[in-house]
Order: C-alpha cells, then sequence, then structure tokens
C-alpha cells in the first residue's frame, strides 16, 4: 500500500495561457465531450438528452442529434470512421446515429432502464454498452453477439483493451474481463468495494481503478497482483495515463497526483506522487495528451491548468472558466484541447505545436 505525502508544490504564476479559439452555450450540463478520429468534428452531449455536433474549426453546430430526450444522455462514443456515433441513455437504449446527415441509424435495448457506458471496439466491428448489471455487445449491423450479465451490481464503467482482445467491466467487487467469442468470464480481478472508473495503460499491462472508498487500484494483467492507493480526498472518478504506460494521474481531491509505476521493480508501491496544486475545489478532469507529456486538469472552481509532471510540478497554463469543468478531451493532433463546462459552455483551447511538445513522427493515436 502507498500513502499520498503531504507534499504541497510552491504555487506559481502561469508561465503562459491558453488561447480560446472558441465557444458556444447549449442549455446544461455537459456530460459527455468527445472529437471525431479526423479532429474535424466535435460531439457534445447535454445531460438532458441532446448531441451538438460541431465543427472543431469554427464552433458552427452542424447538427443538433434528438439523443435521448426526456430522461437524459449518458455517454458517446466515435466509431473508428469518424462518421458513426454510439450514445446511450437513461432510456434503456444505445443509438447509433451518421452525424454526416444527422439521422439517426438504430436504436438498441440494453434491457435496463438506464445504459451508463458505451464503447466502440478499437476496430469498429464490435460496440459495447453496460445497463444495470449487464454487458451487452453487438455487430455493426446490430446483432446481438453477447450478453455478459454475471455481475454482482451495476457495472459502473467499461474499457476496451488498447488492442481490443479484452474488455473490462468494473462493479462491485473489482474488475472482470470478457474476451468476445466467449459466453463465460475470462478472469475476475477481486476486491470488495466499489469500482467507479477503470483506464487500461496504454500497452495492456495495467488496470487502474478509482473507487467510491478514496482509493486507487491497480491490477498487473498478467500476474492479477494488485496495489493500493489510499489517502485521497474524495472518491476517485478521475484516471488518465501517460502514452508510455509509466505515469498515471489521478484526481479523488483538489491536487492532482501522478504515480511513476515504474518507480520500483513493485511499481508505484510504497513511493510518493508529484503533486500538482493550482485548483482552489476538488479536480473533476484529467487528460493526458496521445503522445505529448502535457496532463491537463480542469476542476469545479472553473479553472483549467496545463502540466508537464515529469519535469516539474510547477503549472505550465491556465484558463479560468465561469462554471465547474465536467469534461477534457484533447484534439487527435494534441494540438487543441476541448473543455465542457457544467453551465453548458463548450470552449476549444489551442496549443501551439511547440507548447504541445509532440515528438516528431510520432504517429497520432485517435
Amino acid at each position: 500500500m502507498s500513502g499520498l505525502k503531504n507534499i504541497r508544490g510552491r504555487r506559481v504564476p502561469a508561465q503562459a495561457d491558453l488561447r480560446r479559439r472558441w465557444q458556444v452555450i447549449f442549455d446544461d450540463h455537459v456530460i459527455a465531450l468527445r472529437w471525431s478520429s479526423t479532429g474535424q468534428t466535435l460531439a457534445a452531449a447535454a445531460i438532458s438528452g441532446p448531441i451538438s455536433i460541431l465543427d472543431s474549426i469554427s464552433g458552427t453546430v452542424q447538427h443538433v442529434l434528438p439523443g435521448h430526450p426526456g430522461l437524459g444522455t449518458t455517454d458517446l462514443d466515435w466509431h473508428p470512421d469518424g462518421i458513426r456515433l454510439a450514445s446511450s441513455g437513461q432510456d434503456g437504449q444505445v443509438r447509433m446515429w451518421d452525424t454526416a446527415s444527422g439521422q439517426e441509424q438504430q436504436a438498441l435495448a440494453v434491457g435496463a432502464a438506464w445504459v451508463e457506458r458505451v464503447a466502440w471496439h478499437p476496430a469498429g466491428d464490435l460496440l459495447a454498452a453496460a445497463g444495470g448489471r449487464s454487458v451487452r455487445l453487438w455487430a455493426t449491423d446490430g446483432t446481438l453477439r453477447h450478453t455478459w450479465d454475471t455481475h454482482a451490481s451495476t457495472v459502473a464503467d467499461i474499457a476496451w483493451e488498447p488492442n481490443g482482445t479484452h474488455l473490462a467491466t468494473a462493479a462491485y467487487g473489482g474488475v472482470t474481463l470478457w474476451q468476445p467469442g466467449q459466453t463465460e468470464l475470462l478472469r475476475r480481478y477481486q476486491w470488495q468495494g466499489s469500482t467507479l472508473v477503470l483506464a487500461w495503460s496504454p500497452d495492456g499491462n495495467l488496470i487502474a481503478t478509482g473507487d467510491q472508498d478514496s482509493t486507487v487500484h491497480f491490477w498487473y494483467v498478467a500476474s492479477g497482483t494488485d496495489l493500493q492507493m489510499w489517502g485521497y480526498e474524495t472518491k476517485v472518478l478521475e484516471l488518465a495515463w501517460h502514452h508510455s504506460s509509466r505515469y498515471l494521474a489521478t484526481g479523488g481531491g483538489s491536487i492532482p497526483c501522478v504515480w511513476d509505476c515504474q518507480a520500483s521493480a513493485n511499481g508505484p508501491e510504497g513511493s510518493h506522487p508529484v503533486q500538482l496544486t493550482a485548483h482552489s475545489a476538488p479536480v473533476t478532469a484529467l487528460a493526458y495528451q496521445h503522445w505529448g507529456d502535457l496532463l491537463a486538469s480542469g476542476g469545479q472552481d472553473g479553472g483549467v491548468a496545463l502540466w508537464e509532471p515529469q519535469r516539474h510540478n510547477r503549472r505550465y497554463a491556465w484558463a479560468a472558466g465561469t462554471s465547474a469543468v465536467t469534461r477534457l478531451a484533447w484534439s487527435p493532433d494534441d494540438t487543441r484541447l476541448a473543455v465542457g463546462y457544467d453551465d453548458g459552455t463548450v470552449a476549444v483551447y489551442s496549443i501551439t505545436p511547440e507548447v504541445a511538445r509532440v515528438p516528431r513522427g510520432k504517429p497520432r493515436r485517435t
């Protein structure tokens, strides 16, 4: 086990400000915010249901999809083709949209009143959704492939392994691995507590979870060995991996923490994280660049900070907002940062290629 050592980074003036390219204001809290694979389009869902398809350069609204009206939208995920968009909602449905035309293509029932998460397979040939204690898997034509319903409680989160081999699901009692083509579970990583969110390391070797009891768990996928990090101020809902799989950023309070998962042969166990001080209220969102070293953090104070935690714990840039940050998302080329806010604002900030620090010649992950 490892706890958070009370070392606060010295608060320093920001070295630069994020430059806002555009902003639009919708009627309600932004619950989901996703870039298409091309970087040309941004999808933003309001908690009340509507989904706006935006031109990422100008912020012009191209379509407003009805989403899941009346009850509300919960999640979004783009198909790798950058045209099809899947949404989930409190109406028990997963809906597929053609964002070029703005038309609904399919509606798929999950068998529960509320669908929490939706996730396309990296290859785009399968769509997974979590509703109640079940996870369903469909082919792109809507054919149901699997219903995995042996979870002990409501499934809080799902995520595909980066290479697409397995799907991980999080519920009370830990994390379960599933493999398309198999009806029975592949493996269970057990823990007696409520797991809220999960995130695979990009190399697929580790699964991290944020938990209700203000802890973070790491599981080594091959061995099943687990570690627990404790001492957070609040339950942990924010996780972000660096592209190298070495560093994991976590929320769970007003100070983001960055763990070195290769600190020793035992991973982060026994180490102390880098702590990043800038926010005056709990952190609500974290996002590492796809291929660069910058970490973005957003908080209930409305502020968005940029950090380069592998070098130091000083804030690199800052943008002030008028309400709590709800979502952060980097563009596929890592030069723009989209921010969703509690008051319905969606803003895109630009980062120059020099500031973005994206290695030259590095392929962009979409």
